[in-house]
């Protein structure tokens, strides 16, 4: 899961086997950067800064990598001559002006601004914001959520209308234990919040100075800002936490106004419910968010015939790496298992994508966020398609140009 991925991070700094582990992981790294002959793969390091794939700017609809890291924390790569910094995990369609947001991690609000998604010299960061999707509520894809509404007031918000802000609902239900047998419980009257819950706790926290703004600075109150939805699962999918979280499904419809149609599905992200991909349709095209998920059939219905899947990816040579040479411990072997159950691996992404037949192979939330990109670059196996290995800021035209 998301938190886990710090967690191994962590745990391998004072892991003897690490640099043993790491000098493995970068012979296969030297290995593992052909791709397929087949296959087309892009990357903005060699590109700058912001990178435009085919002139993306041209195009009425656009995909808007904001930040690409996996994981709890922002990661600064140093190759090819210079750094790297991946922000946590956010990204902007953009239909005509547009702005719908899916997931919300470290740094969005300071993306959103520095992307510069409206009219030049006319743009504060959330103007043309219309909805936030969030696939699931591991902190990672939330952690600066409420920034956004918070700087709303000096940023662009509100606008026209609130912002529609949709995500997963309560869970339901506890996750089992593992690991931690003495894990406590936090907030017991309610432990599993959803996504208008999450908020309405955000508000609390956050109640002198959103009382200061209404009273003395006479802002508008939040609910001309947002307006925040749980997504509601179709009961007769039968979906429950711990024991059916992602039953085969069809699509189905969360949102639809003059620019997009979004549907969403439920995958496999471990404990993790509800974990939630997206699809948009728009009049140029389509794009589907994987959100965070090991291999699931949902995934590939979904995405049949799309043509840009954003998928997410875990490198299991560093996760193994994290623990030096095997063999590993019992706990450790539950730990590196656990990880890699709950997202999908370079070997599997490509095939993935492949069977669902998708024009354009998009990476994103990479784990870890400092690899070479021609280690992901190995994802092109399996794929016929164009592979992408996605960086912040890059942008991607979808359907015709328009200029």
């Amino acid at each position: 899961m998301c938190n886990l991925i710090h967690e191994a991070h962590q745990h391998s700094l004072s892991r003897r086997g690490l640099l043993a582990g790491v000098m493995a992981l970068g012979t296969e790294t030297a290995l593992a950067g052909c791709s397929s002959a087949d296959t087309t793969t892009t990357s903005a390091a060699t590109a700058g800064t912001f990178a435009y794939v085919d002139n993306a700017r041209a195009h009425r609809t656009r995909l808007v990598l904001l930040g690409t890291a996996g994981g709890p924390m922002t990661w600064i790569a140093r190759h090819n001559g210079g750094d790297q910094t991946r922000h946590g995990i956010a990204t902007a369609v953009v239909v005509d002006g547009a702005i719908y947001l899916v997931d919300c991690g470290m740094g969005v609000a300071h993306q959103l601004r520095l992307a510069n998604l409206g009219k030049e010299g006319d743009f504060h960061g959330y103007e043309g914001l219309r909805s936030v999707f969030l696939t699931h509520l591991h902190s990672d894809h939330t952690m600066d959520y409420f920034n956004i509404v918070l700087s709303g007031w000096y940023q662009g918000l509100p606008g026209s209308a609130p912002v529609e802000v949709y995500g997963p609902g309560d869970r339901g239900a506890l996750s089992p234990i593992s690991g931690n047998t003495d894990a406590p419980v936090v907030n017991p009257e309610n432990p599993t919040p959803g996504t208008v819950d999450m908020t309405n706790y955000l508000t609390q926290v956050f109640a002198t100075d959103i009382n200061d703004r209404l009273r003395d600075s006479g802002k508008p109150g939040l609910d001309k800002l947002i307006r925040t939805h749980d997504i509601q699962i179709p009961a007769a999918a039968a979906a429950r936490a711990n024991d059916n979280q992602f039953p085969v499904m069809d699509p189905f419809l969360v949102m639809e106004d003059d620019r997009v149609r979004v549907t969403a599905t439920l995958v496999d992200h471990g404990a993790v419910y509800p974990a939630f991909a997206f699809r948009f349709d728009t009049d140029d095209g389509s794009i589907v968010f994987s959100g965070d998920t090991a291999p699931t059939p949902n995934l590939i219905t979904m995405a049949t015939g799309a043509d840009i899947l954003v998928h997410e990816v875990i490198d299991a040579h560093w996760v193994k790496a994290l623990y030096g040479e095997p063999p590993y411990s019992p706990e450790e072997e539950g730990f590196i298992e656990h990880l890699l159950h709950s997202h999908t691996t370079i070997e599997q992404v490509g095939p993935v994508a492949e069977e669902a037949g998708v024009k354009t192979l998009v990476l994103s939330h990479l784990a870890p966020g400092n690899n070479p990109t021609e280690r992901w670059q190995a994802a092109a196996a399996g794929f016929s398609g164009d592979l992408i290995v996605g960086e912040d800021l890059m942008e991607i035209g979808v359907g015709e140009r328009t200029s």
